[in-house]
């Protein structure tokens, strides 16, 4: 959508809103292709739009036989003339955003997704759950908190917490984002409900729903939607929750959600309530706002440490009792941080302890150990 359009779009719903109240948030919904057929996707729709008074949903795809009384643009039955009507509807403001079954993102945008924590029922988003922010991992990981707390500011949540899901990147990602947050990036981190706590999230924490944002991967995101969305059905639907939720990325304008074909009514209902809402916040405002912040905190110098760089040949010093470990070094850096010890003379051996990587050192040798692995960034 052009500058112009969205300027003359946010007066209209200025003046709607001076006469009574706000202009309804117009959805695409993609209504083909679905495993459920094409009915489910009505259904969801009919739900969505019974619980949002503020909501008007266009279905695109062939138009269903049976149904009468809602807007459509109608397709041939070919997915690919289903996603190219959408993107016109997007692109020529026809909708204020969509929801779709599938949708090829380009590199720097992903989605965040919104489950709900069986042991708590409180509302956890996962950061990201399609989509790739960036090729590498730790940075694509330190980009999905960006997206992740501009969704969650979308929804209204002042001060989101935020932790990290305890899979490989984890620590890097986390130091990068203290780092941020020490030089002004105004990020709040959230705790574990274990009894050593810190940001770093167990399965536990998710399903208690300890913070309000959980950081991970993509992959690994994605799989916690279907489980979570999913596990009531024993798989053979998706019947809870919202979906994979809103698309956001630095310099994206559209706001494009998905659901997969397996999600039933309920989801597909949830999925078009919760990117009405983001929409409603401006959710791609805030994703430049989060970047520009991030960016004055030194974002890009931050990032440049994600890739590990190891000399090509380092001589193992003697080898000596290692009685002493430490903690808090990413898997990913496992290698680099045990060459760098070496460098130094330092006999040192990786291991995987019960709350994730350790190195293992001689007890004597902890303060100098440290010191070098500080220096290098890869502890804190």
């Amino acid at each position: 959508m052009s500058e112009e359009r969205r300027l003359i779009g946010e007066i209209l719903e200025e003046i709607v809103a001076a006469g009574g109240g706000p202009a309804p948030v117009r959805l695409g919904l993609m209504a083909y292709g679905s495993e459920l057929g094409q009915e489910e996707l009505i259904t969801g729709a009919r739900l969505a739009l019974k619980e949002r008074g503020d909501l008007s949903v266009v279905l695109i795809g062939p138009r269903h036989e049976a149904e009468e009384g809602m807007e459509w643009i109608e397709t041939p039955p070919c997915e690919s003339d289903v996603v190219a009507a959408m993107e016109s509807a997007l692109q020529e403001g026809r909708i204020d955003g969509a929801v779709a079954l599938h949708y090829p993102f380009p590199l720097g945008v992903a989605t965040v997704g919104r489950v709900v924590a069986p042991g708590t029922g409180r509302e956890l988003l996962i950061a990201t759950s399609t989509g790739t922010t960036a090729t590498e991992r730790v940075e694509a990981m330190v980009k999905n908190a960006l997206i992740g707390r501009a969704v969650a500011r979308a929804l209204g949540k002042k001060d989101p917490t935020l932790a990290v899901l305890n899979v490989e990147g984890a620590q890097a990602a986390l130091r990068i984002l203290r780092h941020l947050a020490a030089d002004g990036y105004p990020l709040c981190f959230g705790s574990s409900g274990r009894s050593d706590g810190g940001a770093l999230l167990r399965g536990n924490d998710l399903l208690s729903g300890a913070v309000d944002i959980c950081l991970c991967d993509t992959l690994t995101g994605n799989v916690l939607v279907k489980l979570f969305s999913a596990f009531t059905t024993g798989g053979s639907r998706e019947s809870l929750g919202w979906g994979y939720g809103p698309s956001a990325g630095e310099g994206w304008s559209s706001v494009v959600s998905i659901i997969s074909r397996a999600s039933g009514a309920p989801v597909v209902a949830g999925a078009l309530a919760y990117t009405a809402r983001v929409v409603r916040g401006r959710l791609p405002r805030l994703v430049e706002e989060e970047f520009a912040l991030a960016r004055k905190a030194g974002l890009e110098k931050k990032l440049e440490r994600t890739v590990p760089v190891l000399d090509e040949a380092v001589t193992v010093p003697p080898s000596e009792p290692t009685d002493d470990e430490i903690h808090g070094i990413d898997v990913l850096s496992m290698e680099e941080a045990v060459r760098r010890l070496w460098k130094e003379g330092i006999f040192a051996e990786s291991a995987m302890g019960c709350t994730g990587p350790v190195v293992k050192i001689a007890s004597s040798r902890r303060a100098q150990a440290e010191a070098c692995l500080r220096e290098e960034g890869l502890i804190d």
